[in-house]
């Protein structure tokens, strides 16, 4: 494997460039790799069967780049460390490298002196992600968005997402429905979540905007020193979309009292000092960019996005856990539990949470 990894590499860089070629972080979906030389690179092979399209996803992210690149460059920042920098291949100066065995791959430099959180350990490391978040919304909100392709089709589209759920109910291929009714009757009252913001977009009361669509905390580097997100990675789900798919993900990933893979179900709430945090953040970050509309959905987004997750978990159990990787048998189930139990909490708070709105 090393030396294969070194023939990749070498798709990128001269011959001798690279020393050393360690994996990197705890990716789900790509494999990542630290190459070290004079210079240090991450190697990713890109995950085909998630992403099919692969070359779009690299247009998406070069045209992001640019375009963050200059909008740092005229804030005075630094671009090399605010924004992703891909290597171009040497054989035809493309973003992807083919390996031999038809494995698709990319390399970027590696941004030094920097951390990445898990979890958000406190408030002010919510607001610093949710700061970061928002000013890559700020930057991108003069890039047309219908530049960029779909590289998953309908990834947050609630109301699809909630027609797959129903027949995975109606079909019941692993006979497991009648086990989980109860959760089934509570996603089932929820539903009206499902066409609030699609049908809000639809109706073109909230605008498309470049989103990131995938905000959970680690996806943010924040610098050694300051503390402060400096960073936003993980751009391959970058599309054309609402940005409030972007603060819901946000409050859903970041906003539980306990973690999301708690099975005690007692501990699961909405702690409204990070979801608060989360907010301001946000908002900060955003500088006033953000429309009326797109303001006042902010609380029903948290819903929203976490009611969708909830019933991918709960219907990928109902079809015999085809999609999610798993620990144990009933581990979708128990996530569909958690996520379904954090959504009726912010129901509960929903009024306190559109308050908070004032506030700020």
């Amino acid at each position: 494997m090393e030396k294969k990894l070194f023939c990749i590499a070498e798709g990128f860089l001269p011959t001798g460039a690279i020393r050393s070629i360690a994996p990197l972080g705890i990716g789900n979906i790509n494999d990542s790799f630290l190459a070290e030389g004079e210079e240090k690179y991450v190697l990713q092979r890109i995950n085909t069967d998630v992403f099919t399209d692969p070359v779009g996803v690299m247009q998406n992210i070069q045209l992001v780049c640019a375009h963050l690149e200059e909008k740092i460059k005229a804030e005075g920042g630094n671009p090399w460390r605010e924004s992703l920098q891909f290597l171009p291949t040497r054989a035809d100066g493309t973003l992807l490298y083919i390996a031999e065995d038809g494995t698709v791959w990319r390399m970027y430099r590696f941004v030094d002196d920097v951390v990445t959180l898990q979890n958000a350990a406190s408030p002010d490391a919510a607001y610093k992600a949710a700061l970061a978040f928002g000013q890559f919304q700020s930057r991108l909100a003069d890039f047309d968005a219908t530049r960029l392709v779909e590289t998953i089709p309908d990834f947050h589209n609630t109301k699809k997402r909630w027609d797959v759920f129903c027949k995975a109910v109606d079909e019941d291929r692993a006979n497991r429905a009648l086990e989980v009714k109860d959760l089934i009757k509570t996603a089932e009252r929820l539903s009206y979540l499902a066409p609030a913001l699609t049908g809000l977009v639809e109706k073109g009361e909230l605008p498309v905007r470049v989103t990131h669509n995938d905000t959970k905390i680690n996806n943010v580097l924040f610098d050694k020193t300051t503390g402060n997100g400096i960073c936003v990675i993980d751009l391959d789900t970058v599309m054309p979309a609402t940005a409030l798919y972007d603060f819901g993900d946000m409050v859903r990933s970041g906003a539980n009292a306990t973690d999301e893979e708690d099975t005690d179900l007692s501990r699961v709430s909405l702690d409204m000092a990070y979801y608060a945090a989360f907010l301001r953040g946000f908002l900060d970050g955003t500088g006033g960019r953000l429309t009326r509309a797109e303001k006042e959905n902010l609380a029903q987004s948290a819903l929203v996005i976490t009611f969708e997750l909830a019933i991918r978990f709960l219907g990928d159990y109902l079809n015999g856990d085809v999609y999610f990787s798993i620990r144990t048998p009933r581990h979708n189930a128990q996530r569909a539990a958690n996520q379904l139990q954090l959504v009726c909490d912010m129901e509960k708070k929903y009024e306190a949470m559109q308050k908070m709105l004032d506030t700020i």
